[in-house]
């Protein structure tokens, strides 16, 4: 019975015990990474991709996949930074505009998040194309749409820089001082983290979405409108990315067309990794946000005792199909 409570206990446990695992052998290896600043860095570098990691949640969980989030993202950051130059920058991507106020750019550019998300939507719903063949053909689009408006005259594809002071602010101002303060785009992933918690757990279009990926043709007979909810659900994932976008160009001082390159990639592996499961139905806040410290970790953990980041690849592809097996495991051991 002990050993079947052992099992059942790190059956249940085993992202946070990888987690814990993870530190203590690199803090074995190198006492000074357990250290505020550490902890800190960790945090800022993990804020964007949790939420990039959530927004991909939303998706995996209704048993689709969006592999358009990364060019989104990339998108969003170019459209908040073109707007948000200081006036005597002398590549301004807009050279007549007037200042804005800095919100106004920002919900801008989530609102394009939004509408890519509204089409991966109604392609998935309404023309019943597969979610990895729709968000691959908006991936492009997107990319494509992306290129041509940071090719426009007088950027003619030239990094956007010269970011206000008010809009990188949000990326790299904190509250409090010293090693002990609190970075801004680190209150803003909690935030949308708790939004996306009370979203999966306490509304109907998160009951509904758990519905979906567990038994799509189940939902339908029982009253669910799959198609509105899809919608909706890929709608939300948009403005995510968008949120994500505007974050990355704050917290880096610029952005580039190719911004986001990849980052759908490591959210969906963040997701699998946290307990997502690949097969719809199953995914909870908690395991997401582990599951990007886990990868963030990798990176910044490895780096910080001087391994190669060809080795950290390996690593990361490993953790990845063993994250899948397992859930495949535990979904055939149901059936």
């Amino acid at each position: 019975m002990n050993a079947k409570k052992a099992q059942s206990f790190i059956t249940q446990n085993a992202i946070y015990i990888v987690l814990v695992l993870l530190i203590a052998g690199i803090a074995l290896y190198e006492p000074a990474f357990i250290s505020v600043n550490t902890l800190r860095d960790i945090m800022i570098q993990s804020s964007t991709r949790i939420i990039i990691a959530l927004g991909v949640a939303f998706i995996l969980i209704t048993a689709g996949t969006d592999l358009s989030a990364g060019r989104v993202v990339g998108f969003t950051a170019v459209i908040s930074a073109s707007m948000l130059q200081i006036p005597d920058y002398s590549r301004r991507f807009f050279p007549d505009l007037p200042h804005l106020n800095v919100l106004l750019p920002i919900i801008i550019a989530i609102i394009a998040g939004l509408i890519c998300g509204l089409v991966n939507g109604l392609i998935v719903s309404k023309l019943n194309v597969p979610p990895f063949i729709a968000t691959l053909g908006t991936m492009v689009i997107v990319y494509g749409v992306n290129s041509l408006y940071f090719d426009m005259d007088p950027n003619q594809s030239q990094p956007i820089g010269g970011l206000r002071p008010d809009f990188t602010k949000i990326g790299s101002g904190f509250i409090g001082s010293g090693q002990y303060s609190i970075p801004y785009i680190v209150i803003i992933a909690l935030v949308v983290a708790a939004f996306v918690w009370v979203l999966f757990n306490k509304t109907k279009l998160g009951k509904n979405m758990y519905a979906i990926g567990g038994n799509m043709q189940a939902a339908k007979v029982s009253g669910i409108d799959v198609s509105k909810n899809l919608i909706y659900i890929y709608a939300i994932a948009g403005a995510l990315y968008g949120l994500a976008g505007v974050l990355e160009a704050a917290r880096t001082g610029g952005a580039t067309n190719n911004y986001g390159n990849m980052y759908e990639l490591d959210a969906i592996a963040a997701c699998v990794v946290g307990g997502v499961s690949t097969t719809g139905g199953i995914g909870t806040v908690p395991g997401v946000l582990v599951g990007v410290i886990i990868f963030t970790l990798i990176n910044y953990g490895l780096t910080f005792i001087g391994i190669s980041p060809y080795y950290q690849l390996i690593i990361k592809g490993l953790i990845i199909i063993a994250a899948v097996a397992f859930d495949m495991r535990k979904y055939s051991s149901k059936k």
